[in-house]
């Protein structure tokens, strides 16, 4: 019968921990959106970028060549 008083205490802590934290998580909007990183990967690109776009640093060299230096 004791550990009624540590157990209800430490059960009424843990439900406001995770209320908060559920709360915190609906704020900073991580439940926005649920569908679309699956849809991101199903649509994944893989081709070589066009010879028109503009050069990221630290992409591939690839995008740098010109067509004739491609074929």
């Amino acid at each position: 019968m004791e550990i009624l008083f540590l157990l209800i205490p430490l059960s009424v802590v843990l439900v406001f921990l995770i209320g908060a934290g559920f709360w915190w998580s609906l704020r900073s909007g991580q439940f926005d959106d649920l569908e679309g990183p699956g849809h991101r990967i199903l649509m994944d690109d893989d081709r070589p970028p066009p010879l028109d776009a503009p050069v990221v640093p630290g992409s591939s060299d690839i995008s740098k060549l010109t067509q004739k230096e491609r074929s």
